[in-house]
């Protein structure tokens, strides 16, 4: 109600080419701002999320000279990033049916992160504006057809009408471009090889169809190894699923590396099925949901014997695997702990909370659990460098909220593991505005969803085909805290004399775990061994050594 009475107040008083200042009923002074829509941007109205970035001038300049080595002090973009939650302001207001050419304000006190712009400290600044058309801002940031101004400098609080206008179109991100910083020599040498061994996944899921009353496609990647189309042999296949972000596209960068290193011996041969998890509420991990659909029966029952039948994969469970990282990491894990007799292991790495006695950091289960302040007052963190707190649970929950509705990372554990509502979408697990945990709904999440309780009450039942299969490598310096949550695990696993294989690495965190000397992806290496070796117990097959690595001697063909 109170967004509709500005609306009006603004077309009453004629603003949209009028103050860059208003003030309200409650006598606040309000900064608004024009935007314009460029009449070349788009051919037709459009509708979608607005937003608008504010950051300090100095602060936007000195990091753009750092990241150029000192060789340029031009700044091209502003935008939010969770790992400097309060550097950046943005403000927001849902647009329909925007006709091209035409003006509208933007309230940059109303709906705002960290804090109202009148509040900023004045002084100048860089601004600019995004017109999210998709809604899927909180999951892939700027992504194709996103419509953007020019970064415009202006001195806050702003005295007279300061306009932006949306004129530059971001073009759809395309598979198999990758930035040349972001692949190694190895991979750029077995690109073209790689890209005729990987076959796009593509499927009209009927039981997923069904949930949504509307065709609902499951997409990825197949990548075969080399020499695949000159023997008729069968390949243990390695399932593999992305972190929050991710998506089909982003994906290929993988299938890439995956490829080259299998051709330089470095990795067996298998076959690879990378997964796509996103969708418009996130990540659907995979599970079976209520709000997302059954999308761990849509992969085990549908997707898995559909591509078994075309290509020639190994069919048991001692040749079926899973790896995946972050959000793929709790997706790897529970598939494997949901459908024991179909996966014979997973390597699951910082995998999302598998025991919300500490999700986080927080435990959802204690007595008026909340999950933006201690007993004492002081605040949960979200995200860390080693010792240093970049960020607090209350920042990236009010964050995501201005960004938009859908597809935000607290957002989407929500359309994974909560009850439905009475309007159709997720009960809140959590209060938005006091941080206020609903111990209703956590009961629920418990009840399906919390790996840990569920081994440790289930046990007995999922031994014989669970033992030994439960492989989680984590950071002790995780950035997202998620180290807590695994040693939890481990502890209900060695309490119930469980074999499991738990690593953690000291020191790291959720972004270098893969890491080992200079290769970036050598973990991920040594998981395909390991992989393989419970596959193939007979194969001779070995890798490469790091003294054989540069002499061109390679491991012998299985």
């Amino acid at each position: 109600m109170r967004y509709r009475f500005y609306a009006t107040a603004l077309l009453v008083l004629g603003l949209l080419a009028g103050a860059a200042q208003a003030r309200t009923d409650t006598g606040v002074t309000h900064q608004f701002f024009h935007v314009r829509l460029g009449a070349t941007a788009v051919p037709q109205p459009t509708s979608g999320r607005l937003l608008l970035f504010a950051i300090d001038a100095r602060t936007a300049v000195a990091a753009a000279k750092a990241a150029s080595d000192g060789k340029s002090d031009v700044v091209g973009e502003v935008d939010a990033n969770p790992f400097r939650a309060t550097e950046t302001s943005v403000a927001a207001r849902e647009i329909s049916d925007w006709t091209p050419g035409q003006a509208v304000d933007i309230d940059a006190d109303q709906m705002v992160f960290p804090a109202a712009f009148s509040r900023l400290p004045p002084g100048d600044y860089l601004l600019q504006a995004v017109l999210d058309v998709n809604h899927d801002y909180n999951y892939h940031g700027r992504s194709g057809g996103d419509l953007l101004s020019k970064v415009v400098a202006v001195h806050l609080p702003a005295t007279s009408p300061v306009t932006l206008d949306l004129v530059e179109t971001v073009p759809a991100r395309q598979p198999w471009q990758f930035p040349r910083r972001a692949m190694s020599e190895q991979s750029m040498r077995h690109l073209a090889e790689a890209r005729a061994h990987a076959q796009p996944i593509d499927f009209n899921s009927a039981g997923l169809g069904a949930f949504w009353g509307r065709p609902i496609t499951m997409r990825g990647w197949v990548l075969t190894p080399p020499g695949y189309e000159n023997n008729k042999r069968r390949y243990p296949t390695v399932y593999v699923t992305h972190g929050y972000g991710g998506d089909a596209t982003v994906l290929t960068g993988n299938v890439a590396m995956v490829y080259a290193s299998m051709a330089e011996r470095q990795m067996p041969p298998m076959i690879w099925v990378f997964l796509d998890e996103s969708s418009p509420t996130g990540t659907h991990e995979f599970a079976d949901s209520v709000n997302n659909g059954p999308w761990g029966q849509a992969l085990t029952a549908e997707l898995i014997p559909h591509l078994e039948s075309r290509y020639r994969m190994d069919g048991t469970a001692n040749g079926r695997f899973l790896n995946g990282h972050s959000s793929g990491g709790w997706a790897t894990l529970w598939l494997q702990t949901r459908y024991p007799k179909i996966f014979g292991g997973t390597w699951s790495t910082s995998p999302d909370p598998s025991d919300f006695h500490d999700f986080t950091g927080v435990d959802l289960y204690s007595p008026n659990a909340n999950v933006y302040r201690r007993a004492d007052g002081s605040a949960f963190p979200l995200v860390r460098d080693h010792a240093k707190v970049l960020g607090t649970f209350e920042q990236f929950a009010r964050m995501e909220r201005v960004l938009g509705p859908y597809g935000g990372q607290l957002a989407s554990f929500e359309w994974v593991f909560s009850p439905r509502g009475a309007d159709g979408r997720p009960m809140p697990m959590f209060d938005r505005t006091s941080g206020a945990v609903d111990p209703a709904v956590v009961a629920y999440w418990r009840d399906h969803y919390d790996i840990a309780w569920r081994l440790q009450h289930e046990w007995p039942k999922l031994k014989p085909d669970l033992d030994g299969k439960i492989h989680l490598v984590v950071g002790t310096a995780d950035t997202f805290y998620l180290d807590g949550a695994a040693h939890r695990l481990k502890a209900v696993l060695d309490g119930l004399h469980a074999k499991a294989d738990f690593r953690f690495l000291p020191d790291r965190t959720h972004f270098d775990l893969y890491a080992v000397g200079k290769d970036r992806q050598g973990l991920l290496k040594q998981f395909s061994w390991e992989m393989y070796a419970l596959a193939r117990p007979d194969s001779k097959l070995k890798p490469m050594t790091t003294a054989n690595a540069g002499d061109g001697k390679h491991a012998r063909s299985p």
